[in-house]
């Protein structure tokens, strides 16, 4: 028998490799995504839940509502304020004001984010 030569891959062997991954990664790479998405929604769901939660307890604790989310951070109602995950920022926090029938002074009643845009099940981001 004569000896084989060492031989690689043939061209339509790697073609047919490649167009396999690439049917893999069309399916994977948009449920990342979509999943990153949803993380970070359920990050922010929390977040306003936990200052809101501050919120509530520095009135119940003070009688006024705080003037600010740096007045939460400093009486140590929160460790820092938080990084809103949909814009990566923590300064796009929208301040919400006490309704005028309130009779407590202080300017930070709640809180909204600043994304812009509309979450996976169609609301805004301003409107949670």
């Amino acid at each position: 028998m004569p000896p084989w030569p060492k031989r690689g891959f043939t061209l339509i062997e790697l073609v047919i490799v490649m167009a396999i991954i690439a049917l893999l990664m069309s399916i994977a790479v948009p449920r990342y995504f979509q999943h990153l998405q949803r993380a970070k929604e359920a990050t922010l769901r929390q977040d306003l839940n936990i200052v809101r939660d501050s919120i509530d307890k520095f009135f119940g604790d003070k009688g006024r509502y705080p003037s600010s989310l740096d007045e939460l951070v400093k009486e140590r109602y929160l460790r820092a304020i938080p990084i809103d995950p949909i814009t990566e920022s923590s300064t796009t926090w929208v301040r919400v004001a006490p309704p005028a029938q309130a009779q407590s002074t202080g300017e930070l009643y709640d809180i909204r984010s600043g994304a812009a845009g509309n979450a996976s099940d169609g609301r805004p981001y301003g409107d949670w």
